[in-house]
């Protein structure tokens, strides 16, 4: 049972991470106007991309000093999942022997 909430949390991590990326991308392509953002759905999408992402990355934003227009909370966010991710593989590990 235990070994079964560590895959599910491991797999929420990873949909995470995902999410994470693609909200990346999205935000390059968004400033060399590949996409448009006056499409209502589209910015529909960007802003709930945002509304779910910002809770994470404003903690890690307080802490990091600015770099300008460069925004690198997402990339401290995706390392603070890997340690997680291996710490819960370890864990798992451990339980399962």
């Amino acid at each position: 049972m235990l070994l079964a909430l560590f895959n599910i949390a491991d797999l929420l991590l990873r949909v995470l991470t995902w999410i994470i990326i693609l909200q990346v991308i999205l935000s390059w392509l968004i400033a060399f106007n590949v996409i448009n953002t006056s499409s209502e759905g589209v910015r529909r999408f960007l802003v709930g991309l945002e509304r779910f992402l910002d809770p994470l990355y404003r903690p890690i934003r307080r802490i990091m000093p600015d770099f300008g227009g460069l925004d690198l909370s997402p990339v401290v966010l995706l390392l603070a999942i890997s340690i997680v991710r291996m710490l819960l593989a370890g864990l798992a590990a451990d339980i399962a022997i």
